[in-house]
């Protein structure tokens, strides 16, 4: 059986972005493998983190947008998942912190696109009915299964039997082999009949950023992304040192933990947007955020090793949120035309702010007060996203359609 372009497509970029993350977190699960040879302490992971997540943003902001005007979004991801792989190859080269913060800022450049450009062409070749559901695999599920389920137990085993630079060394395969399926089969357009822009206007993609904030959705958004990549870089940067450190956990029991966790990822990713393809985006936000704010709670709290692993997968909400107020709202907001322009303004800023900022911020007080704060900062951080997520436009189909009156003030920019 043939498949559609849109499932190929969904395939294709759901394996892009989910190795993008298998990269970038490879460092928080070889983390405990470096810091003894490089002498490095958590300021400096947090700073890694955040020189990749400044990179990441400005990138995101500047080439999400110029993907939309210069209409070539397939050149510039297929340069994007190249580069990402030799920068990531390239981290196992280091002799120390600076070459390694270096190469980490490199990758974060050749990332920061995929993400807007991915998302603007899955948009554009989804149907409606499973729009929230085809984001969320991209944006949520598949990031989790190659980031946080594979990655963790093939990257422990490689950097305990041949070191963690050979884990580096091979973590840029899979990349190169996504780059030929980019180039064979990715269009730059999907065909006519699966476009799904007929309610959308032909607009010119100049839209300025400023425009694009006045629209209230758009704001809530970025305010969103802000304090959600907080609570998720945090989790994502320390939970692996948090668990040897101060939890006791021998290697083998971190990585299960961080492979259930990786697992909840993958479920929350596609379910959580699968169901606001049915309640709505706004109460699917507020409820799955307030559940995802017991995450670092139970981390700091939960001492059986088993017990931790199952209220993590339970908790760990927060992924799927991501592919709603970074991806399909947005899309459902705004005309297609300026939809990579939408995303990566949203995503570049709230890096911005949690990825760069906060990282470093929560190194420097877990050396001051002990690694446990950093799991207080973090379930703060995702009680910020319930709250300003009762001030969204619902912008589901399904929704909107039962109360069309009500929604006559959401034409899309």
């Amino acid at each position: 059986m043939r498949l559609s372009y849109e499932n190929k497509l969904l395939a294709i970029l759901a394996l892009s972005f989910g190795f993008v993350f298998f990269d970038r977190l490879a460092l928080s699960f070889l983390f405990p493998f470096i810091s003894g040879e490089l002498k490095l302490d958590n300021t400096q992971l947090g700073m890694l983190a955040s020189a990749l997540a400044l990179t990441w943003s400005l990138s995101g902001v500047g080439f999400g947008a110029l993907s939309d005007r210069l209409k070539a979004r397939k050149p510039m991801l297929l340069v994007s998942v190249i580069a990402f792989s030799l920068f990531s190859a390239a981290s196992g080269l280091v002799g120390g912190f600076v070459a390694l913060l270096l190469f980490r800022a490199l990758m974060g450049v050749a990332e920061g696109p995929v993400l807007p450009i991915s998302q603007s062409m899955l948009a554009e070749a989804s149907t409606p009915a499973r729009r929230g559901f085809n984001m969320g695999i991209v944006n949520g599920a598949a990031p989790g299964l190659f980031g946080a389920v594979i990655g963790p137990p093939i990257l422990i085993w490689l950097a305990g039997a041949y070191g963690w630079r050979t884990a580096f060394y091979l973590s840029c395969l899979p990349g190169l082999l996504i780059a030929w399926l980019v180039w064979r089969h990715v269009r730059e357009r999907p065909p006519e009949a699966a476009v799904v822009a007929a309610s959308r206007s032909a607009e010119q993609s100049t839209v300025g950023l400023a425009a694009l904030l006045r629209e209230r959705n758009i704001l809530l958004c970025v305010l969103i992304a802000c304090s959600y990549i907080t609570w998720f870089i945090i989790l994502i940067s320390f939970t692996p040192t948090f668990l040897v450190s101060v939890k006791g956990l021998q290697p083998a029991q971190m990585g299960m933990v961080m492979s259930s966790l990786g697992l909840a990822w993958v479920v929350w990713g596609a379910v959580v947007p699968g169901i606001s393809d049915r309640i709505g985006r706004k109460p699917a936000m507020v409820a799955f955020s307030l559940i995802a704010a017991c995450c670092p709670l139970v981390l700091l709290h939960v001492q059986d090793v088993r017990l931790l692993a199952v209220l993590v997968f339970c908790t760990y909400t927060g992924l799927g949120c991501f592919t709603l107020f970074m991806a399909t709202i947005p899309a459902e907001t705004v005309s297609a035309a300026i939809i990579a322009t939408a995303l990566g303004m949203i995503m570049g800023v709230g890096e911005l702010a949690g990825g760069f900022v906060a990282p470093t911020l929560a190194g420097m007080a877990a050396d001051r007060y002990g690694l446990p704060v950093v799991m207080w900062i973090a379930a703060v951080a995702a009680l910020l996203p319930a709250l300003l997520s009762l001030g969204l436009r619902e912008t589901a189909p399904r929704r909107v359609a039962r109360a069309p009156v009500r929604n006559l003030d959401a034409a899309p920019l």
